[in-house]
């Protein structure tokens, strides 16, 4: 039978004041008043039905994504932690995050997040580079998220994400590096240095942006953000996160080896253990937020529900660890797929050329090469 690993909540919220070209997720633009009450009414409503699920587990972290989060006001925030406290069991240190637009006018107070049960916040800044900001669409400025990181420091934040792109349209490898290099003057206890991708259904997918960097260029550029935060003192974790004084987003670690999480919200994603009939399920929620709120008490609220099959389970559980600079235990993958592990030497030493990992007793140890073309191995289990 499997053992359910730890479980995290994930509440996702759809709207943003301006939908950036760049972004492929479940977001939407802001067209009226927003209705603060109905959609946490919804959010309660939908994790009361999803208790099932999860009876008797214990949720070890929350993160707040969108979307934009922080549009929705502190008291909003203080009643829906109210409410999910009141339906299940939280840890009572459990990190809790909520996403940060610097554009957004939400500053002025940010100690009313903090009494509300926040303890972590994570800023889309994506450059400190105003003519860049502009290209992505965004709408802050420079001086706006540095602004918002210092209020944040005012109120007692002292654990928080930053989040910045390179191979922006235009950037070179010297105007990425004094990009970093502002950043790195904030301080940041967390940083996700990661690159601009141009995803499907996004507007820079149907119309790109000139200039974007050639791949030697953009491998560049990840090499010298790498050295950057190294010598800054941070530790990278995984492909694109940096963490200071060994301080990980615990939510995301989840996610990467392949723990349990509970979605709420339009669009939500769940991925569950349910240890008494071992199998593992996924779900998602109605995408369009009036989809999502017309049908929150039925049962068309869920859009997908789909139970893993042992090809799911290898290809997802790699999907997720191998992003990781860690070793990858043998016991972690029996324990959470409930496979051999023997499943998965065999594909290591099929597939994988020898010099991209190590294969010890009890774990699998990436080469940095192998750490590099983790894409590639997984494109051999497709």
């Amino acid at each position: 039978m499997l053992t359910p690993p730890k479980l995290s909540l994930y509440i996702h919220f759809p709207w943003c004041v301006q939908k950036c070209p760049y972004c492929d997720f479940n977001s939407h633009q802001l067209k009226s008043n927003l209705n603060e009450t109905e959609y946490v009414d919804a959010l309660l409503a939908d994790l009361e039905q999803d208790l099932p699920l999860i009876w008797g587990r214990t949720i070890n972290t929350i993160f707040m994504g969108g979307g934009t989060p922080s549009l929705f006001s502190a008291q909003a925030m203080q009643r829906l932690l109210s409410g999910i406290r009141a339906l299940l069991a939280i840890r009572p240190d459990a990190e809790i995050t909520m996403e940060v637009n610097p554009g957004s006018q939400e500053f002025d107070d940010l100690s009313a997040y903090r009494q509300a049960g926040i303890n972590r916040l994570s800023f889309g800044v994506q450059s400190l580079d105003n003519n860049k900001l502009k290209v992505l669409g965004r709408i802050h400025d420079a001086k706006q998220a540095i602004n918002a990181i210092s209020k944040a420091q005012q109120a007692g934040f002292t654990n928080f994400n930053t989040d910045l792109m390179f191979a922006l349209p235009d950037q070179t490898l010297s105007s990425a590096r004094d990009d970093l290099n502002a950043l790195m003057d904030l301080q940041p206890p967390h940083v996700s240095y990661y690159q601009l991708t141009l995803e499907l259904n996004t507007l820079f997918a149907v119309k790109p942006p000139p200039g974007i960097p050639d791949e030697g260029v953009q491998q560049d550029m990840y090499f010298q953000g790498q050295e950057i935060l190294s010598t800054a003192g941070y530790k990278q974790y995984e492909v694109s996160a940096y963490a200071g004084d060994n301080n990980p987003s615990e939510h995301n670690l989840n996610y990467w080896r392949f723990g349990d999480y509970l979605g709420i919200g339009a669009g939500a994603h769940s991925k569950i253990t349910r240890g008494h009939n071992s199998e593992i399920i996924r779900l998602v929620k109605q995408k369009h937020p009036q989809m999502y709120l017309n049908n929150i008490r039925e049962a068309k609220r869920v859009m997908e529900h789909k139970t893993l099959s042992s090809d799911d389970l290898i290809f997802e559980f790699l999907l997720n660890h191998l992003r990781l600079k860690e070793t990858l235990p043998f016991d972690r993958f029996n324990k959470r797929t409930g496979l051999p592990s023997q499943q998965l030497k065999q594909l290591f030493t099929t597939l994988v050329p020898e010099s991209w990992y190590q294969l010890s007793e009890h774990e699998i140890t990436l080469s940095e090469t192998g750490f590099l073309n983790s894409d590639l191995i997984l494109q051999q289990l497709v």
